[in-house]
């Protein structure tokens, strides 16, 4: 007998545009836009407006609002909304006192974009640890396209002044932002390291090992002497959280590798040795620039011990300067070269954020960012060695994001936000929050399952029910028949003892229905 075919069911309607949107490209290719930006040579002389990265990155933060109410989901969970928010306290605090109205929102929406805003939406905007490793290739990437860059320079003589001699590496920043190539080098260089010390490839993991080494030459070059100390603290952090092998592995590597490029140079002996003998000179014979700075430091306190608890405002460094600082403190520092004539830049910040913080927002303002700050990489240390724990060893992306935060935090003792390269410090910092906080897209920190249970994910409740799941599993286990033959021949005693008690109370209800 013929039985007819079933009916062909249609697909739903909703199956096209499923895949419509899985063809979508990666919400994280906003941020990489933002780093990409930082590519385009800045107008010499133009350093003191914004950047086309910075435009951008607002943007991002829209983009990402609108996803967010385009999904109907909870954007963050409440211990990533406290970490993330927890600045804005004593940020509301200092634009209240301000010098004026104008200065207080421009340095509001400035610290909101680089701590708060931009970070928060890296966060919800990657993914998984595929969208990190896309955005950690890119700065890595960025560094070095600038650090090429700033070896031309160096080469040719055609980079910023230096003793007289314009051979100071600073890529497309120019001689107005002399710390801008050393730190998105600085910033690649820890990428590449993390890259490098993950459970990627091999080929994949010598590239990155490959381009921390070449990274090394721009540098150098870039006579930074904050940079450097941040980048050789951050480096060898990353190295003893992979282990003590590896360390006195690459630890050998990169000094055969800083021996052989020392070496091979002739002129730049001389300057590189004398640079990296000032750091050790800071207390006995400091040059002008590490005078101007101690000076600027006093100063900073003195703003500090005025007014304790809120600070003078923000923006507001520049307006009580003068009344605090000394007769050391010079009229300015001088810039020439890179395509830019001379000129000479007040001194607009002590250039050393805890310091900047401390004056302008108070004991208020300090302890609120420095415990953002101190909560992310609590968090981030102690998932890293629960994944080493769980799986013997840890993802690159752990060692990516610690490795920024920890260069973030020993750079702020020697520099503070400004320029146009500041955009990465937020970019930075959201990538350690995802790290530590969770990835809301996965439900779970990072997409890690072993280490899901045990870490607050960006979506509290996502991630804390999926252990709960199995429990009602186990309750309706009576009804199907297979686990209960399997679990016969274990344990036939209890088997036989419960089997009278199970059925009844069914066997009632049948009858009773």
């Amino acid at each position: 007998m013929d039985h007819p075919l079933p009916p062909v069911r249609p697909a739903p309607p909703h199956a096209s545009s499923a895949g419509r949107v899985r063809r979508l490209p990666p919400p994280v290719l906003a941020v990489v836009a933002v780093v990409a930006l930082l590519a385009l040579p800045v107008a010499p002389g133009g350093g003191g407006g914004a950047h086309p990265a910075d435009a951008v990155s607002a943007l991002v933060v829209v983009y990402c609002a609108l996803r967010l109410v385009r999904n109907r989901r909870r954007p963050l969970s409440r211990t990533a909304a406290v970490v993330l928010g927890l600045p804005v306290l004593g940020l509301a605090v200092a634009a209240a006192g301000a010098v004026s109205p104008g200065a207080g929102l421009t340095g509001l929406g400035r610290y909101l974009q680089v701590f708060v805003l931009v970070p928060a939406a890296v966060l919800l905007l990657v993914r998984d640890r595929a969208d990190v490793r896309l955005l950690t290739w890119s700065m890595v990437g960025l560094a070095v396209w600038q650090g090429a860059v700033g070896v031309h320079q160096y080469a040719t003589g055609t980079g910023a002044s230096y003793q007289g001699e314009q051979i100071r590496a600073v890529g497309t920043f120019g001689a107005q932002d002399v710390m801008g190539m050393a730190t998105v080098v600085s910033l690649g260089l820890v990428c590449a390291v993390g890259l490098a010390l993950g459970q990627a490839p091999v080929r994949r993991r010598l590239l990155a090992a490959g381009c921390a080494l070449a990274l090394l030459l721009p540098l150098a070059l870039s006579f930074s002497r904050g940079a450097w100390i941040a980048t050789a603290v951050t480096c060898a952090v990353q190295l003893l959280l992979a282990g003590a092998r590896r360390a006195l592995a690459v630890g050998a590597a990169v000094v055969a590798a800083a021996v052989v490029l020392v070496g091979g140079f002739g002129v730049g002996t001389a300057l590189l040795q004398e640079r990296v003998g000032s750091i050790t000179q800071v207390a006995d014979a400091p040059d002008q620039s590490v005078t101007d700075r101690y000076t600027m430091w006093a100063a900073a306190a003195g703003m500090w011990r005025e007014r304790p608890l809120t600070g003078v405002g923000l923006k507001g460094f520049p307006e009580h300067r003068d009344t605090h600082a000394s007769l050391a403190l010079s009229s300015g520092s001088e810039t020439d070269g890179a395509g830019a004539g001379y000129r000479r830049q007040p001194l607009l910040s002590p250039h050393n954020m805890y310091v900047l913080v401390l004056a302008e927002q108070g004991l208020t303002g300090l302890v609120a960012l420095a415990g953002s700050w101190l909560a992310l990489l609590v968090l981030g240390l102690r998932r890293l060695r629960g994944a080493r724990r769980e799986r013997g060893s840890a993802p690159e992306c752990a060692f990516v994001a610690c490795g920024l935060l920890v260069w973030q935090l020993t750079d702020f003792a020697y520099a503070d936000i400004g320029g146009p390269s500041t955009v990465l410090t937020a970019v930075c910092l959201g990538l350690a929050a995802w790290w530590a906080l969770g990835s809301p897209a996965q439900g779970a920190p990072g997409a890690l399952a072993p280490t899901a249970q045990g870490m607050p994910g960006a979506l509290g409740s996502t991630a804390q029910g999926a252990p709960r799941a199995p429990e009602p599993t186990a309750r309706e286990a009576p009804r199907a028949p297979e686990p209960t033959a399997r679990e016969a021949p274990r344990a036939p005693e209890p088997t036989a003892r419960e089997a009278p008690r199970a059925p009844r109370p069914t066997a009632q209800k049948a009858s009773e229905r």
